[in-house]
C-alpha cells in the first residue's frame, strides 16, 4: 500500500509540474520544482524524463526538443553545449555546472528513449543535437599538459576540477552515443568507444584511492592531479552505466571488485542515514545534515544509487536504501520533498524536513518512480524487438505488480513475485521476452 500511495502522489506532483514550451506549445517538459525552480532546469528536466521512460517517451522527446533549441550553435569552445547555471557542490569543491551535466545527459536520454520505443523518425530528428553534444564532449576533454593533469572532462569547463560523477556522465554518454550512431549508420562510433576505453583505464588508476578498508573513489581531482578523498553521494553515479541493445548494461568506470567496495560504502552507516543516502558521509569534515550538498538526503541521488546497486547485483544495499525512502515518504504524506535532513535514523524518529527544499520537486518525484521500478529489472530493446525482465532474486520490496507502463508506445504490465520471478502480463505485439 505504501508503494501505491507513493507512486500516485509522485505522478500527481509530476503532472502538476508539466510545462509547455513557450515557443513550441506541443513540446512539454517538467519544471524543476516549486517554489524555487518553476522553469526549465536543463539537468533536472533530463533526469526526470529519463527516470520516467517506463511511462512513455513523449516527455523525453519534448524535453530533448526544448533543450536542443537552447544548444550553443556558434563556432567556438562552447559549440554543442547546453547552457545551464552553476550550483553549489558542498564545502570541499567549487560550484559545478548544470549545463555540463545536461550536455552529457542529452545523448544518454536520446539513446535510452530509442531503446524504450521512441519512433525512429523522432529519434533521427534529434540525432544532430546529440552529435553536437558528443562533439563538445571530445573537444572539452583536456589533454595532459604543463600545469594540469588532463585527460578528463572538467566541470565547469574549461578550468574546473575533474569530478568523478562528470567522468561517469561522460563515459556513459560516449558509449550510449556510439550505440546510437551505429543504429542510424552515422560516423564516429568507433572513436567514441576508443575514447571511453581510454578513460576507463585511466580512471581506475587515477580516481581510486587505496586504504586499509579496501579503497574508495576520489570525489574529484584538481587540475594539477591532487585527489579530494571525501566520500559523498555523487559516487553513486559511478554505478549508473546506461542501457545498450539486447538488454545489456554498458560497462562502468569501475571493475567488479571496486563496484562491490562502493556498494558497501553506499550501504554503510556513514552514507545510509536510514532514510536515504546522505550527500556527504557523516564522518567527513564539513558534514552538515541540513547542507544542500554536504549531508542532506537527496531523493534523486538515492534513486540513482538504488537503481545502480540493483542492476549490479547488490540487492541488500539497494533494498535498504529503497525501504528508507519508502519509510520517509510515509512521514511526508507520500509526497517526497527534494531533500530532507540526513540525521541518523533512530527508533521512533522521523526524517526532519529541510526548510529550503522544493516540494513538489521533479527529480524527487521521478526518483520515487525509479526506486520502485528498479526492482523489476526491466530492460527493453524495442529496435531489436525484445524486452528483458531481470528482477533481483531476493525481491527486496516483496511482490509487486505494475500496470500502465509503456514499451514500444504500447501498454506494458509486469508482475514480480515474492520469489523474485518476473512475469510479463501485457506487451506490444511482436515484442519477444529475452533472457
Amino acid at each position: 500500500h505504501r508503494a501505491d500511495a507513493l507512486l500516485a502522489s509522485s505522478l500527481d506532483d509530476l503532472y502538476g509540474l508539466l510545462t509547455r514550451d513557450a515557443g513550441t506549445p506541443t513540446d512539454v517538459y517538467v519544471a524543476g520544482g516549486f517554489p524555487w525552480r518553476c522553469g526549465l532546469a536543463p539537468a533536472e528536466a533530463l533526469w526526470t524524463a529519463r527516470m520516467l521512460l517506463p511511462l512513455g517517451t513523449r516527455l523525453a522527446a519534448g524535453t530533448l526538443r526544448a533543450l536542443a533549441r537552447t544548444q550553443q550553435a556558434a563556432p567556438g569552445a562552447d559549440f554543442g553545449r547546453i547552457p545551464g547555471a552553476l550550483r553549489d557542490a558542498g564545502p570541499h569543491a567549487p560550484p559545478s555546472c548544470t549545463g555540463v551535466e545536461a550536455t552529457l545527459l542529452f545523448p544518454t536520454v536520446l539513446a535510452e528513449a530509442h531503446r524504450w520505443g521512441m519512433p525512429e523518425q523522432e529519434t533521427e530528428r534529434l540525432l544532430p543535437a546529440a552529435q553536437r553534444c558528443l562533439r563538445w564532449l571530445r573537444d572539452a576533454t583536456e589533454p595532459p599538459g604543463a600545469g594540469h593533469h588532463g585527460g578528463y572532462v572538467p566541470d565547469p569547463a574549461p578550468g574546473g576540477p575533474y569530478r568523478c560523477e562528470t567522468q561517469a556522465h561522460a563515459h556513459r554518454a560516449a558509449l550510449l552515443g556510439a550505440d546510437l550512431l551505429d543504429a542510424f549508420g552515422a560516423p564516429g562510433a568507433a572513436a567514441l568507444r576508443e575514447w571511453a576505453a581510454d578513460l576507463r583505464a585511466r580512471f581506475r588508476t587515477d580516481f581510486w584511492l587505496e586504504d586499509g578498508a579496501g579503497g574508495r573513489p576520489a570525489a574529484l581531482r584538481t587540475r594539477d592531479g591532487r585527489p579530494l578523498p571525501h566520500l559523498g553521494s555523487t559516487a553513486a553515479h559511478l554505478l549508473d552505466t546506461g542501457l545498450l541493445g539486447g538488454g545489456d548494461l554498458a560497462p562502468g568506470l569501475l571493475d567488479a571488485a571496486r563496484t562491490g567496495r562502493l556498494a558497501r560504502l553506499l550501504g554503510g552507516p556513514a552514507l545510509d542515514s536510514g532514510w536515504g543516502l546522505r550527500g556527504l558521509g557523516a564522518k567527513e569534515s564539513g558534514y552538515n545534515p541540513f547542507g544542500h550538498r554536504s549531508g542532506a538526503v537527496r531523493v534523486h541521488e538515492t534513486a540513482i544509487a538504488v537503481a545502480g546497486l540493483a542492476a549490479a547485483g547488490h540487492e541488500k544495499e539497494a533494498g535498504a536504501l529503497a525501504r528508507g525512502v519508502l519509510d520517509a515518504a510515509e512521514t511526508f504524506g507520500h509526497r517526497l520533498p527534494e531533500m530532507y535532513a540526513g540525521e541518523q535514523r533512530t527508533t521512533g524518529s522521523a526524517p526532519v524536513p529541510h526548510p529550503a527544499a522544493c516540494r513538489p520537486a521533479a527529480p524527487a518525484a521521478a526518483g520515487a518512480v525509479q526506486i520502485l521500478l528498479a526492482f523489476t529489472g526491466l530492460r527493453p530493446d524495442v529496435p531489436g524487438g525484445t524486452v528483458a525482465v531481470r528482477p533481483p532474486g531476493s525481491a527486496p520490496l516483496g511482490a509487486m505488480q505494475f500496470t500502465g507502463l509503456s514499451v514500444a508506445e504500447q501498454p506494458f504490465a509486469v508482475r514480480i513475485t515474492r520469489l523474485g520471478m518476473g512475469m510479463v502480463e501485457a506487451a506490444a505485439d511482436g515484442l519477444q521476452l529475452s533472457s
